[in-house]
């Protein structure tokens, strides 16, 4: 019997955070189906218009409903905003013949999920934080299909599978690539490599304190890949001391380094996790402790520190981290730990979930 492609509508939008694991899951639902037929809505808010293009998806717009953590006036403008993005969404729904809706959170992923669930659609979701967002405690209640990053995750029906990540990141073999990651920035290919990275915008707490102790760091023949962000400058007055504003293709980074200082996003802890590079994870301080938990299973097995923002100054890497640098053993000690806690194959496993959910509304040609 000829079954048709699987249809598959994929909602996660605004941050990359939710954009990212959202088009990793698509690429693997094409490598298992080439056929499906995959589409992500957005809006026209945030990173949508820009990454998700860039992956070679289609993409439908519908009208932004943040939904506040808190009670605000904001609220009361939710319910005639709600009712437009669902009808856009279920017109999309529609138009597309959808099998499945996957959730990821994010401003597209409520609607879509409510569109679903009055098409009696199947709902899928995904939730890349320790601390579900308002629009996945909402999806959750809808579908007994709930995946998570981990199994600290309070949801409803809740499976701990990872999130889902590139090939080039869980493919990674580090040891195999160090030397040519290394020379790629221009680095030693011999001495230990500290990472230094606030994320995509920078960071400058992290940027302060690496820079201010360049002197210690390279006295102790530590060589440095700084990351500063695209707003951020940074001078080095050393050639062990490379300093780049962004790396688009962060696995190089992750080849050479042997330790890295940086923010605790869902997406840095699964990355970080998935290669084994052992890292110091400066939480921002202004979540209300989200990224301290995202940190949370690395640390506890070994594989990483905590510091907290206003702790990271250049006596506490010169003191606490350069020790660490500096002795091979403690860092592969560190690496294997953080190993262990990875889940490389989060974007297969959701990505089979999904065909077999689909599978069971394909009718025949």
């Amino acid at each position: 019997m000829d079954i048709r492609a699987p249809r598959v509508v994929v909602a996660g939008g605004h941050s990359a955070g939710h954009i990212e694991p959202a088009m990793n899951f698509a690429d693997a639902l094409r490598r298992l189906e080439p056929a499906a037929e995959i589409t992500a809505l957005g809006t026209v808010r945030g990173l949508d218009t820009v990454l998700i293009p860039a992956r070679g998806y289609p993409l439908e717009l519908i009208p932004p409903v943040p939904l506040p953590r808190k009670a605000t006036r904001a609220l009361l403008h939710i319910p005639s905003r709600l009712r437009e993005s669902i009808r856009t969404a279920g017109t999309i729904l529609d138009q597309v013949r959808a099998d499945v809706v996957v959730g990821f959170g994010g401003y597209v992923a409520a609607p879509a999920c409510l569109a679903a669930r009055q098409r009696r659609l199947p709902i899928v979701i995904h939730e890349a934080n320790i601390r579900p967002g308002a629009a996945n405690r909402m999806a959750a209640l809808l579908t007994p299909h709930v995946y998570t990053a981990s199994p600290d995750v309070r949801l409803k029906h809740g499976t701990a599978i990872g999130i889902p990540l590139r090939p080039a990141i869980t493919g990674l073999d580090r040891p195999a690539t160090r030397e040519a990651a290394r020379r790629r920035f221009g680095l030693n290919p011999d001495d230990p490599v500290l990472l230094v990275t606030g994320g995509s915008q920078g960071a400058t707490t992290i940027n302060a304190a690496a820079s201010g102790a360049a002197a210690a760091l390279r006295a102790a023949g530590v060589q440095v890949l700084h990351i500063t962000g695209p707003r951020h400058t940074v001078e080095a007055e050393d050639p062990s001391y490379v300093v780049l504003p962004f790396v688009d293709e962060m696995q190089h980074a992750y080849a050479a380094a042997d330790f890295a200082i940086c923010r605790s996003g869902a997406m840095t802890c699964a990355e970080l996790a998935a290669v084994g590079l052992p890292a110091a994870f400066v939480p921002l301080p202004d979540r209300g402790g989200e990224q301290r938990l995202n940190a949370g299973p690395i640390v506890a097995a070994g594989g990483a520190l905590l510091v907290n923002d206003a702790d990271l100054t250049p006596t506490w890497i010169e003191t606490t981290l350069l020790p660490i640098l500096t002795d091979p053993v403690r860092l592969a000690a560190m690496s294997a730990r953080a190993s262990a806690t990875g889940a490389p194959n989060a974007d297969t496993v959701l990505a089979r979930h999904v065909l077999t959910i689909a599978e069971r509304r394909r009718p025949a040609r």
